[in-house]
């Protein structure tokens, strides 16, 4: 009995132990920065030590040498668009920030692996996406955090700003604004496509709400896809018009659908416009 007790009492204390996990603030806490630039959704997430007291740059932060740009994981930043740096294309995605500070100068890097705590051990030239050589400004000042953030905000880009101790750096950076308001503009201005009216039927339909006017919409994205409507909208027109009570229109829509699922090898729905066609009596 005694044993027992004794066994259950080191399990209550090793279990208490688990769970009173010490908890004290990071060294150099994470931090996660959101921005719109123009249309483009920029996104920023890196860790910041601070100062203490230290001298960073030519010291803790050795000039001419490869630098994680900041502590702990990768510094990364994302982008929702493909951008311009240094008149070169970043694709749309997450790019680790790797930097070359200098005395004058600083190579900012923008690298496509992410996952790494610091510096790659093996450094890949294919990865580097992008590179740009800016100048060092002195700040009339001391920032005692590293900080990462945009700054020069407008319609058509902004700068990635880096400061510490009493060091910034910027990187500009474009963003396709301009196309992508002109897309919209051309896009609204021509009104709503196929598959525009083909969705407002379909939800129509599903929700049993006014099915002259699914109908009416279904008809109009079945005009607008061109001398072969694709089997999926001629399937919904045969629903619509079976739900309709228009029994002859129904049969005749699945028909036409299941002739394109078969000419384009879609199993699928040449099951569901059979079975379809056997319940409306047509097989």
């Amino acid at each position: 009995m005694k044993k027992l007790a004794l066994i259950l009492l080191c399990a209550f204390m090793s279990t208490s132990l688990l769970e009173a996990q010490v908890q004290t603030p990071a060294p150099s806490p994470t931090a996660n920065f959101e921005q719109k630039v123009g249309l483009t959704d920029v996104s920023l997430t890196y860790s910041r030590p601070s100062m203490r007291g230290r001298t960073i740059f030519g010291n803790l932060v050795p000039y001419d040498k490869l630098w994680r740009t900041g502590a702990n994981a990768n510094s990364v930043i994302t982008f929702s668009d493909d951008v311009t740096v240094n008149g070169q294309t970043l694709k749309a995605g997450s790019y680790a920030i790797f930097t070359k500070p200098g005395k004058s100068s600083w190579d900012v890097i923008f690298y496509a692996d992410t996952n790494n705590w610091g510096t790659p051990e093996n450094w890949d030239e294919s990865k580097v996406a992008a590179k740009a050589t800016v100048e060092v400004i002195s700040l009339p000042f001391e920032v005692e955090s590293f900080t990462i953030d945009l700054n020069n905000l407008s319609n058509n880009g902004a700068s990635m700003g880096i400061y510490w101790e009493n060091t910034y750096v910027g990187v500009p950076f474009e963003v396709p604004t301009t196309k992508k308001a002109i897309a919209s503009i051309e896009k609204t201005m021509a009104g709503p496509g196929a598959g525009d009216y083909f969705q407002a039927a379909v939800y129509y339909l599903q929700e049993g709400k006014d099915l002259d006017q699914a109908s009416m919409w279904i008809d109009k994205a079945i005009s607008m896809s061109g001398d072969e409507p694709p089997f999926w909208m001629l399937r919904q027109k045969s629903l619509i018009l079976a739900k309709k009570g228009d029994k002859k229109g129904a049969i005749s829509a699945a028909k036409a659908s299941l002739a394109a699922a078969e000419k384009a090898g879609n199993a699928d729905y040449v099951k569901l416009n059979k079975d379809s066609l056997k319940e409306w009596g047509a097989m």
